[in-house]
C-alpha cells in the first residue's frame, strides 16, 4: 500500500567513541536509555518503526505530530547527563508499506538528510516543512543547498531550531554530553569529562603528544 508519510531518522553522534572508551555494556545501556527516551517522546500517531544499531526510524501520518516528537526527543535527550548527542532528518513523501517494511525514495532521502545533519540538530526537507499545517509555529534556519547521491537536483536543508534547558559540555574522549553542574572531574575550567577515567585518558594522550612533539624538535 502506498501513502504519504512523515519520517524521522535519528541516531547517536559519537556512539563508536563511547563504545571504544567504555565498552559494550555501556554502549548497550546507552541504547536502552535511547529507546526509553524515544518511547516517551512519541506524540499523537507517531510510531517507532525500527532500530538499526544506534539509529531509529519514527513515522507518522501527521508531519505536525512528528515535528513535535522530534522536539521532545531532542529536549529529553538533552536532560540526560552522560548521554550522546542526537542528529536527525525529517522528510515527507510517498512511500510503499509492505509486510511492516517501507520502500521508496522518501525513506532514502530521510536517511541522507540525517547523515548530513550536524551533531545536536534536526534537519528538514522543504517537502516536510511545506506539509506542516502549523509551520508558522516553528523556526527554521537554512543550511543551504545540498546534493544527495542519485538525486539530480540540489535540495535546500532547513534546521529546526530547538530550545534546550541545560548547558552542557562534550567529553573529548567518549563524546558524551556532560552537564556542567554534574561533571565528575575536569582537567581545566574549559574541559569537562564524564569521569576520571576519561580525564586520565585525555591527560595521558596529550602528555604523550607533547613528548613526541618535543622529541621531533630535536
Amino acid at each position: 500500500m502506498e501513502k504519504n508519510i512523515a519520517i524521522l531518522i535519528a541516531d547517536l553522534s559519537g556512539y563508536t567513541a563511547l563504545t571504544e572508551t567504555h565498552g559494550a555494556s555501556a554502549a548497550a545501556d546507552t541504547i536502552d536509555r535511547f529507546m526509553k527516551i524515544v518511547s516517551e517522546s512519541l506524540v499523537g500517531k507517531s510510531e517507532f518503526h525500527q532500530r538499526v544499531g544506534d539509529e531509529v526510524v519514527i513515522v507518522s501520518p501527521s508531519p505536525d505530530q512528528l515535528i513535535e516528537t522530534s522536539i521532545r526527543l531532542m529536549q529529553q535527550s538533552t536532560l540526560e547527563n552522560n548521554f550522546l548527542q542526537l542528529h536527525g532528518g525529517l522528510h515527507y513523501g510517498n512511500i510503499l508499506q509492505r509486510h511492516n517494511s517501507y520502500f521508496g525514495s522518501t525513506i532514502n532521502i530521510a536517511s541522507r538528510i540525517a547523515a548530513k545533519a550536524n551533531k545536536g540538530t534536526i534537519w528538514c526537507s522543504k517537502e516536510f516543512v511545506n506539509a506542516l499545517e502549523a509551520k508558522h509555529g516553528f523556526t527554521f534556519r537554512s543550511q543551504g543547498n545540498h546534493h544527495f547521491k542519485n538525486i539530480s537536483t540540489e535540495n535546500e536543508m532547513l534546521e529546526l531550531q530547538i530550545e534546550h534547558a541545560h548547558s552542557f559540555s562534550i567529553d573529548p574522549v567518549c563524546r558524551m554530553r556532560v552537564h556542567k553542574r554534574e561533571a565528575v572531574s575536569h582537567h581545566s575550567k574549559d574541559i569537562l569529562f564524564c569521569s576520571s577515567y576519561c580525564r586520565d585518558i585525555y591527560i595521558g594522550n596529550n602528555t604523550n603528544a607533547s613528548i613526541i612533539s618535543a622529541t621531533h624538535q630535536w
